[in-house]
């Protein structure tokens, strides 16, 4: 297997020249979808795209059991040198090339009876596209599930590969203070909403669940008052970002703001609006498919370079396969790439010699898999 990937070398990195340098945002990624669908096509396969939402699905192989290799395929919007565009920051670009590649080097062996799906899922980056996949049925009757993802160099040195990535839960909560302005002379005829945003911050500092499990709670938005100095503002707009690493205690947490929430709007009789903008399930990793990614892994680079599983604050809608389908057996493949300086930084850089290892172990997992 190893001389095909390395035979495909010079093709894969074009693919990925090609998707790095032309990113889309979530839910418009029309140039991707058709881009991966015009490729797989040239070579034979049967690709199904979707009349309502951007993303494809390609199958090779027929019968059971059905592996499934899911990769992302948008960009997130940021500032790049003082111009707000889409950036593959988040090495999804990567990730679209690797499963291309797996694609493209099982096509060139003979494969144990079954089919191997490929996922290529869009708008990964905010939050909902894996349940629109879901939706539309492309993992019912899968049974197993693999991801992968390049890791900041801060959790995998280059070479070395993880089989599953314990991502954390994320629910993220945009709020609206509702009141109106008064003069800065007669404060006592209105509701300062700034007063009411320092009351949230400080009693979300009091929210606190189980200390064996990492979480965090935060203000990460207020925006109150306009030009003037002499206007108190009565309204303003805020985020709330939540974090843990076991969705039990994500929702513990998300209680106790709501409540946080509705007691100060009773405290400063005002309207505060709270509503649910995203959120992101922690990892539930399936030990069977992390065993086959191990095996995998060890084969294709070695155990002194392989790395039990990780745990890492950051989320991915990944895991709304498993939440949504619990029959999936799903694991998703961490890689090194001395990715620095972290993931999601607009200048984000890694090694692109990760790509082949990613395919290669991929690849071998899903054989592994196919055989088992």
């Amino acid at each position: 297997m190893k001389q095909i990937v390395e035979s495909l070398h010079d093709r894969l990195l074009q693919i990925f020249d090609h998707l790095h340098s032309h990113p889309e945002l979530s839910w418009k990624e029309e140039k991707t979808t058709a881009y991966i669908k015009q490729l797989l096509e040239q070579e034979g396969v049967v690709v199904r795209t979707f009349p309502d939402c951007t993303g494809l699905v390609a199958e090779i192989g027929s019968g059971m059991p059905v592996v499934a290799v899911r990769a992302d395929i948008d960009a997130l919007g940021q500032e790049v040198n003082g111009v707000i565009q889409a950036n593959h920051s988040c090495a999804h670009d990567a990730h679209m090339t690797i499963a291309i590649g797996v694609l493209l080097t099982l096509r060139k062996q003979e494969l144990p009876k079954g089919t191997v799906r490929f996922i290529f899922q869009p708008a990964e980056e905010v939050g909902n596209g894996a349940l629109k996949m879901v939706e539309k049925q492309v993992v019912d009757d899968v049974d197993y599930l693999y991801g992968v993802h390049v890791r900041p160099v801060q959790e995998l040195k280059g070479g070395q590969a993880t089989p599953a990535i314990i991502h954390g839960a994320g629910l993220f909560f945009e709020g609206k203070i509702i009141g109106e302005d008064a003069h800065g002379a007669r404060p006592h005829l209105a509701v300062n909403a700034i007063e009411v945003g320092s009351a949230i911050v400080e009693q979300l500092k009091g929210i606190y669940a189980d200390p064996q499990v990492p979480h965090s709670v935060k203000l990460t938005k207020f925006q109150a008052g306009g030009e003037n100095a002499n206007i108190i503002p009565g309204s303003a707009v805020f985020s709330i970002d939540l974090r843990a690493q076991s969705n039990e205690v994500l929702d513990q947490l998300q209680t106790k703001v709501e409540h946080v929430i509705e007691a100060i709007g009773k405290l400063y009789d005002v309207e505060i609006r709270l509503d649910v903008l995203d959120y992101v399930p922690a990892a539930e990793v399936h030990k069977q498919a992390e065993s086959m990614m191990e095996a995998a892994i060890n084969e294709v680079i070695g155990q002194e370079r392989f790395v039990g599983p990780i745990v890492t604050s950051g989320g991915d809608d990944f895991h709304y396969y498993t939440i949504k389908r619990p029959h999936l057996k799903a694991t998703m493949l961490g890689l090194g790439a001395n990715l620095t300086p972290g993931l999601h930084h607009p200048y984000m850089t890694f090694e692109r010699e990760a790509i082949f290892t990613g395919v290669e172990i991929l690849a071998q997992a899903v054989v592994k898999t196919l055989k088992n």
